[in-house]
């Protein structure tokens, strides 16, 4: 008989997968924030014994500032087109592309602006859960490109300053 598996995730709101879960709609789990502090990611994720696998949202023109995380990552994007850079290369990676991320790399990924919301699956390893921290050291929240900014995020004086 095999021994029962922990049910806690590294990844709070996650699933843990096992002790009789075995099949998952992705698009349809809880979402969770996948780059709290730093990004506008967010979807459901699944986390097994040692990989963990996102079906992560961002919306065009925002994504994650330069942030970076103990576990490598790959994200194959189902929908829409990935923008940015990883290690210092520049990145594009429309729909059917795989962006590879090794452990500890700074990276950037945004929804381009000129396409589509972007959907990707996020695989990562478990050595830690699914959010990583920013490279500024800080958690001040995710990047938003010209005009695509929340309305309700501006502060009035950033707001007279635009006009």
């Amino acid at each position: 008989m095999a021994a029962k598996k922990s049910s806690k995730t590294k990844t709070a709101g996650a699933v843990k997968g096992g002790n009789g879960k075995y099949q998952f709609k992705m698009a349809a789990l809880k979402k969770v924030p996948a780059g709290t502090g730093y990004s506008t990611s967010h979807g459901g994720v699944v986390e097994g014994e040692r990989i963990l696998v996102g079906y992560i949202h961002k919306p065009r023109g925002t994504g994650a500032r330069m942030h970076s995380h103990r576990n490598e990552q790959l994200n194959y994007v189902v929908r829409g087109t990935l923008i940015g850079s990883v290690n210092g290369k520049k990145v594009r990676a429309p729909t059917g592309s795989l962006v590879y991320i090794p452990a500890n790399a700074p990276h950037t990924l945004v929804a381009d602006p000129k396409d589509e919301d972007v959907i990707f699956l996020a695989i990562k390893d478990l050595s830690q859960g699914i959010i990583g921290k920013a490279i500024d050291g800080t958690m001040t929240g995710p990047l938003y490109l010209k005009g695509f900014e929340p309305k309700s995020r501006k502060s009035p004086a950033r707001r007279a300053a635009r006009r």
